[in-house]
């Protein structure tokens, strides 16, 4: 349980993304501040020295200590303030106990604070172990993100090739997810293309990102190629889009790549007991005892 013994006022912050709410309570429960606190490092200082020069101690409580919480936080913890965070959970069921059923910043800020003051126990501490995991999952947030926007950009391209060369498709489509794929197809993106280009230059264009399946790879290729003889109108268009769409795909695998490498090699992960792992394609965050190495 979080030690409040010695606090002075305990500020509750319902925060906003422009603006938040502040509820000062002394431990007697006095209420002493009860305004809107603008999201700017000065403001938030200010507030904080104020109350501090004034009471002494202050812990400083938020409901949501990541995103829009982040920097109440942050100048509250350099300005010498205690920080603590009430859960939602056990947020929403304290706001249940009090009167009214208007949901207010004001009325939100008042139970932070009142339950920091009164129930303790359902405070959570902030540690630097929190400040790790908090930049985790910043990174692990970004790295769905390029996933969502690599199955966009795969699938579309599938599509395309789909709806004007199935039988290249099939050979393509699995393998967009390999780099000599999108080099391919980002400077042939048409079976015209492809087919102009040649076997052997293709080979030779592939093999320094597919060693071992070059020549298979383009064997295949040729062979779907071969499959249709028949030009399904708007096929020209693939010179345009497909090469773009071949770009943007390797931007986002070369992104991920190097997002795992980053975020898979730094001792931040071992000193919040936390590690980064691929789990059905995406990083995922994992608890490990750093002890056991896993």
């Amino acid at each position: 349980m979080l030690d409040t013994e010695g606090v002075g006022v305990f500020l509750g912050i319902d925060v906003g993304k422009t603006t938040h709410h502040g509820h000062g309570l002394t431990p007697a429960g006095k209420k002493v501040f009860d305004k809107p606190m603008p999201n700017s490092e000065p403001k938030l200082r200010a507030v904080f020295d104020k109350l501090k020069t004034k009471f002494g101690t202050v812990l400083v409580i938020v409901d949501q200590p990541a995103s829009i919480g982040a920097l109440p936080l942050t100048v509250a913890r350099d300005a010498g303030c205690q920080v603590a965070y009430l859960p939602g959970l056990a947020m929403r069921r304290i706001a249940d106990l009090y009167p009214g059923e208007a949901k207010t910043d004001a009325k939100d800020a008042a139970v932070i604070a009142d339950a920091a003051r009164t129930m303790p126990h359902t405070l959570r501490s902030l540690e630097l172990t929190d400040e790790i995991t908090a930049e985790l999952t910043v990174l692990t947030g970004f790295d769905q993100d390029l996933a969502a926007e690599a199955t966009r950009t795969s699938n579309r391209i599938r599509g395309l090739l789909t709806q004007f060369h199935p039988s290249l498709e099939r050979v393509l489509g699995p393998r967009l997810d390999h780099p000599a794929v999108t080099w391919l197809l980002e400077r042939y993106g048409s079976p015209a293309a492809l087919r102009k280009a040649g076997r052997r230059r293709l080979v030779e264009l592939v093999r320094p990102k597919a060693p071992r399946m070059a020549a298979r790879l383009i064997d295949d290729v040729f062979d779907a190629l071969d499959e249709q003889t028949v030009i399904v109108p708007g096929t020209g268009t693939l010179d345009i889009v497909i090469p773009s769409l071949a770009a943007s795909l390797a931007a986002v695998h070369d992104q991920r790549r190097a997002l795992e490498v980053g975020v898979g090699s730094g001792a931040l992960i071992v000193r919040c007991g936390r590690r980064c792992v691929r789990r059905g394609g995406l990083i995922r965050l994992e608890s490990f005892s750093a002890s056991s190495g896993g």
